[in-house]
């Protein structure tokens, strides 16, 4: 007599992932949905979809979803769990979104200390709109705007987002993870889902980044893209806790 070992968690829908081959964001997708399957929490939650390529977020997850402007997706969030503050509210972004013509957003809603989970993945280039330079962007990576290399003299260095916000005095939680291997995978998940407990429990801002590949952006194979991760942006983006503040509850009930 057979059983299942595994199925596709209750919060995603069955809608068919629109990304490439070799993109993390499916994955990255699956361990949030497993997340809020897990805390019982899918059915009272709020998806804020940004700008990207994980524009189409909202077809995905199994719950309350809206489209924000370009950059916007924390203020969104803002105004989503200040009117309904007994729902989960969490934002997905991309770097572009988050890093560049969303930097004023998300510094004020961690500065707020805004009880919201926020999912931030860093692929370190513009993947949607055709391979351009991003704030991640890594010193001396082509990209279509930067075809001989990203210099730190003529673009600048490189934004580390978890470093920046974990200095931010109201913000509470921020870690950085990767899924470019299985081992990595779970500890991405294990972040993830105490990010999103830690809006259950009132405590305020959280956020995760998270390393993805974007093969087709770094023009390189899915197998590649996996060990870039490894040997590229890790080295300068350390993955690790940038700041937790224990049993602090920020809000009240």
């Amino acid at each position: 007599m057979s059983s299942i070992v595994y199925e596709k968690s209750k919060a995603l829908t069955d809608s068919e992932f629109h990304y490439c081959p070799g993109c993390s964001h499916g994955v990255i997708h699956k361990l949030v949905a497993e997340s809020l399957y897990e805390l019982d929490v899918y059915n009272s939650s709020i998806c804020i979809a940004s700008v990207g390529c994980s524009v189409l977020a909202y077809n995905y997850f199994n719950c309350d979803c809206i489209q924000a402007a370009h950059g916007r997706a924390p203020a969104v969030a803002t105004g989503a769990k200040r009117v309904s503050p007994n729902k989960i509210v969490f934002t997905y972004q991309g770097d572009g979104d988050l890093a560049g013509i969303g930097m004023g957003e998300i510094i004020h809603a961690a500065l707020r200390g805004e009880n919201i989970t926020v999912i931030f993945v860093n692929n370190a280039v513009y993947g949607m709109t055709g391979g351009q330079m991003a704030p991640t962007t890594l010193i001396d990576q082509k990209t279509t705007t930067t075809p001989f290399g990203r210099t730190e003299i003529g673009q600048g260095k490189p934004i580390k987002i978890s470093e920046l916000i974990s200095e931010v005095p109201s913000s509470f939680y921020v870690e950085r993870v990767s899924v470019h291997d299985v081992l990595n995978i779970k500890k991405a998940k294990r972040a993830i889902k105490k990010a999103f407990e830690n809006q259950v429990n009132k405590k305020g801002f959280s956020l995760i980044e998270v390393l993805s590949t974007c093969n087709i952006g770094w023009g390189l194979s899915p197998v590649e893209a996996l060990n870039y991760i490894k040997d590229a942006m890790i080295p300068y983006y350390k993955l690790g806790v940038y700041k937790d503040e224990g049993e602090l509850k920020r809000w009240k009930d």
